[in-house]
């Protein structure tokens, strides 16, 4: 019998101390009690009573909304950062810049919370816009805190890139943009892909600045379950925390899944590529000795 080492121990050990929760609480949405904590049998009411929760099927359509914006506007921006931090070299700035792009990811989520605040008032003051705070100012603020994320992810992406593609590229005569759009992005596909979920889901999971920027009327889910949950938690959360886990671990697996796909069809083909040359170089040492 193989004993267990050291090492794999503490790894079932934190995989069981992050997953365990999960199981419990899509466990406990099946529970027929109104109670969390005791255990009524199993029923599938709460999941059908989410039907007639128009609040919280409200804020969860929001949620998803804001989030799907966030994820489009951080990887476009967050892109752009990163190709100018790993492209242009030198220009006057640079280090200024670099550190207001990853400055998000070092500052407390209630100093850029409380800072974007006071911005918006102030632009309300001055120029009347955002006449009131919703959907739109905490789009702005979860794009501004993605962007980061994005940048960082995407930069390691194109630092790693082989230059040359794209100098035979521009040597050939295309332009710099069809190059960028051609040739650069599906190089950088995957990080695009990853910066895109890690921005939906930090937007989808943000507390602290939707608090911050947020208005009547625009509640997003995670404001709506911290309100729930400090009176109590409702069956009703657990039932939609089940469905938001069982949708996120639907689209990893099918993300895993092309992706792996993917990989594959590239490593054939690039077997294939090799031996054809191998087919190639042969046949061409043949014939000279076959002549003489």
């Amino acid at each position: 019998m193989k004993k267990l080492s050291f090492s794999n121990v503490m790894l079932w050990v934190g995989l069981a101390f992050i997953y365990l929760p999960m199981l419990i609480m899509v466990i406990y949405s099946f529970n027929a009690s109104k109670l969390v904590t005791v255990w009524g049998g199993w029923s599938i009411k709460w999941y059908a009573g989410l039907l007639d929760n128009s609040q919280l099927m409200g804020s969860v359509g929001r949620s998803l909304e804001i989030a799907l914006y966030t994820a489009v506007a951080a990887v476009a921006l967050g892109t752009l950062a990163a190709f100018v931090l790993t492209r242009v070299t030198r220009f006057k700035g640079r280090t200024l810049f670099g550190g207001l792009v990853t400055a998000p990811l070092v500052m407390p989520e209630v100093i850029t919370g409380l800072s974007l605040l006071l911005l918006f008032v102030a632009m309300a003051q001055l120029i009347g816009w955002p006449q009131e705070r919703g959907l739109v100012t905490i789009w702005i603020a979860h794009t501004t805190f993605c962007s980061a994320y994005v940048a960082v992810v995407v930069s390691a992406r194109l630092r790693e890139l082989d230059l040359s593609i794209e100098e035979a590229a521009m040597d050939l005569g295309a332009k710099p943009w069809k190059v960028f759009f051609l040739i650069t992005i599906p190089m950088i596909a995957p990080s695009l892909a990853a910066g895109g979920m890690m921005s939906f889901a930090l937007s989808l999971d943000d507390l602290v600045l939707a608090s911050f920027v947020s208005g009547p009327g625009s509640t997003t889910l995670p404001m709506e379950v911290f309100s729930a949950v400090r009176l109590g938690v409702k069956p009703e959360i657990n039932a939609i925390a089940s469905l938001i886990l069982l949708t996120v671990s639907l689209f990893t697996f099918l993300a895993w899944y092309f992706t792996r796909r993917a990989e594959e069809r590239r490593k054939r083909a690039i077997q294939q590529a090799m031996e054809a040359m191998a087919q190639e170089s042969s046949s061409s040492n043949w014939k000279p000795v076959q002549a003489a």
